[in-house]
C-alpha cells in the first residue's frame, strides 16, 4: 500500500469567467470543486493507476467533511487526523483567454497536541504502507523540520515533494528521503547557485553536492525538456515527446504518483523514470488537476526515452 500525506489540504475551487472585472461583480456560470492539495493530487493519480493507496493528513471542519465525502464517492481510502480548525479554500479564476488568478488561503493553525496526534497516526500507517509520499506546504503551527521528523521515524521509502526551507531542512537530517523531485529552480534555491538547464555536466555537478548524499533518487524535472535523474552513482537523461499542453497544474504531483507506483512495483531504473514522466505528461493533457487518461499511457510510454549518462562530471 502507498500512503500519501497532505498536511495542508484544500477545497480547490475553479471559477471560469470570460473577463475578470476588478472592483465590480463577476458572475460565474461554471464552477469546479475538487479535493485538493498536492498529496491528494498524488492520491487520485495513484487510484487511477489501480494502486492500493490511503490518503492521510490534517483535516477539519465542514470543508474537511466535504473533502472526505468526495473521496468516499470516488472510492479512495483515507485516514485523516481531525483538527479543530477549518480546512482551507484555494481559488483559481480562469479568465481573459488563458490567464489565471489564484487566491490561496494559508490554512488553519495546527496545535501542538494535534501535531503529536498526527505523528502517532503516521507511525501506525507507515507500518502497513510500503511506500510513503510527503507533499506540499505546511500550515501555520507546523515547524519547518516536521517532514524531516516524519522521515526519521520510518524505515519505509519516502518520496518528498516540497521546496525552499522545508526541503533544505529535510535534506540536512541524518535520515534522508528516498526520493526527491525538485525542478531546476528549486535545486538552484537550495544550493544558492545558477544552473544552465542545457548543461548536463553542470546539473550533474550540482547533484554531487554533499546536501544530496544519502538520497537514493534525485529526479530533476525540466518541464518540456524532460528530466535529469541520479540514482546512487548512476545518472540518466529523460527525453519526452512534444504534446499539446492543456494545463500544467498538478503535473509534478502526477509525476510523484508515477514514481511512487513504480517503486512499489520494484521495477528497474529505466521503467521507473518512464512511468513517472508518463503520468506527469498525461496530467498536462487534461483540464482536471491530478487526473490522467490511462488509455493514452502505453502510447506515451513508448515515446519517452531514457539514456544513461557517463558518471564523471
Amino acid at each position: 500500500m502507498i500512503v500519501t500525506v497532505t498536511l495542508n489540504p484544500s477545497l480547490d475551487m475553479v471559477y471560469k469567467v470570460p473577463h475578470l472585472v476588478v472592483d465590480d461583480v463577476n458572475r460565474v456560470a461554471e464552477v469546479a470543486k475538487t479535493a485538493g492539495g498536492k498529496g491528494l493530487n498524488v492520491t487520485r493519480v495513484l487510484h487511477q493507476l489501480g494502486a492500493e493507496v490511503t490518503a492521510t493528513g490534517l483535516i477539519g471542519g465542514n470543508i474537511g467533511r466535504y473533502l472526505t465525502d468526495q473521496l468516499d464517492e470516488t472510492g479512495i481510502s483515507h485516514d485523516f487526523y481531525s483538527i479543530d480548525g477549518e480546512t482551507r479554500h484555494s481559488i483559481a479564476i480562469l479568465h481573459d483567454n488563458g490567464q489565471q488568478t489564484e487566491l490561496l488561503e494559508t490554512g488553519p493553525t495546527i496545535a501542538v497536541e494535534e501535531l503529536l496526534g498526527f505523528s502517532q497516526k503516521f507511525a501506525k500507517l507507515s507500518m502497513v504502507g510500503d511506500v510513503l509520499t510527503l507533499s506540499g506546504s505546511m500550515p501555520p503551527g507546523v515547524p519547518k523540520d516536521y517532514y524531516q521528523k516524519l522521515i526519521a521515524n520510518t524505515d519505509k521509502p519516502v518520496l518528498l515533494d516540497t521546496s525552499g526551507e522545508s526541503l533544505l531542512v529535510s535534506l540536512s537530517g541524518d535520515k534522508k528521503p528516498f526520493l526527491i523531485k525538485p525542478n531546476l529552480s528549486e535545486i538552484q534555491d537550495v544550493l544558492n547557485i545558477k544552473i544552465d538547464e542545457k548543461d548536463l555536466d553542470q546539473i550533474k555537478a550540482a547533484l554531487h553536492n554533499p546536501l544530496f548524499e544519502g538520497v537514493e533518487w534525485v529526479v530533476v524535472t525540466l518541464g518540456g525538456s524532460g528530466a535529469v535523474a541520479k540514482h546512487g552513482a548512476n545518472f540518466y537523461q529523460v527525453s519526452i515527446p512534444k504534446i499539446k499542453v492543456v494545463s500544467p497544474v498538478g503535473s509534478g504531483d502526477s509525476t510523484i504518483a508515477g514514481l511512487a507506483y513504480a517503486i512499489s512495483q520494484g521495477i528497474n531504473d529505466e521503467e521507473l523514470l518512464k512511468t513517472g514522466m508518463v503520468t506527469g505528461i498525461l496530467n498536462t493533457m487534461e483540464n482536471r488537476t491530478g487526473w490522467i487518461n490511462a488509455e493514452n499511457y502505453d502510447e506515451l510510454y513508448e515515446q519517452v526515452q531514457v539514456v544513461r549518462l557517463d558518471r564523471h562530471v
